[in-house]
């Protein structure tokens, strides 16, 4: 029996640091409630997914040597996002195969490194969460976190202690919703197809609000949303789970004080 608090560095993303802060708060309260000792190092940059995605490894590289340092040192690296979890934790091994002095630091990052909803249930244990939201939610499983990292089950089975919630399935909730990182840019008529279907299916399921754990996801789903006209509301997971769902929804504006 030990009272030694895990020491927990926090990769924010690049996505969260611009466009939604509040999912790294939300993140930081619930690694917090969960009995960590929580770092955000100041020195983090992009994963280097983008570039690395977009076959630029000399950028990606570069990149991700910035992210091995920064993180170096700590016990656990925590990723609110599937997509940057995976690069992380599969990519950076693969970028750096056979370089005797950076392919050890990668996987030993990789090794440490969780999404998370993973972190919480998987390493912690957590089982249920101090947080009330009144309303149905729908979840969408965003394609690297389900497919890298097997993230599924543990974001459902934190949100089935919320007090208030209530899960509506929606068909397909494991279809791509078309964002892709830059698939989006590239193929845009494509990327419009899947998000409509994704949409689609949102709506059916006649949930108040769509959560997921990636942020690129939720944009796209959002803006596609917004078009269409449809009240659904989007959060990251994150923001239900801590209890802080209370802002502006994700594609609304700020509301004036």
């Amino acid at each position: 029996m030990t009272d030694r608090k895990p020491r927990v560095a926090l990769l924010v993303t690049c996505l969260v640091d611009l466009f939604r802060p509040t999912v790294g708060f939300a993140a930081i309260k619930l690694l917090e409630d969960a009995g960590c000792v929580v770092d955000v190092p100041e020195v983090q940059t992009c994963c280097g997914q983008p570039a690395y995605n977009s076959g630029d490894r000399a950028d990606a590289r570069a990149l991700a040597e910035a992210v091995i340092g920064a993180f170096e040192g700590f016990e656990y690296v925590v990723v609110p996002s599937g997509s940057c979890g995976g690069m992380v934790k599969h990519h950076y091994p693969e970028l750096f195969h056979g370089d005797p002095n950076w392919w050890p630091r990668a996987d030993a990052l990789a090794a440490r490194t969780f999404e998370l909803t993973s972190f919480l249930v998987d390493v912690l244990g957590v089982r249920s969460v101090a947080a009330a939201f009144e309303g149905s939610v729908t979840y969408h499983d965003s394609c690297s976190g389900l497919r890298e990292l097997g993230v599924h089950a543990q974001p459902r089975a934190l949100l089935a202690g919320v007090d208030g919630v209530t899960v509506k399935e929606m068909a397909d909730s494991d279809v791509c919703c078309g964002f892709g990182g830059t698939f989006c840019v590239k193929y845009g008529e494509i990327s419009n197809t899947i998000v409509s279907k994704k949409t689609a299916n949102i709506r059916a399921a006649g949930a108040g609000t769509l959560l997921a754990g990636d942020l690129g996801c939720l944009l796209n789903m959002a803006g596609k949303l917004k078009r269409e006209g449809s009240g659904v509301e989007v959060r990251h997971v994150a923001e239900v789970l801590a209890g802080m769902a209370d802002g502006p929804a994700i594609g609304e504006a700020p509301r004036r004080k």
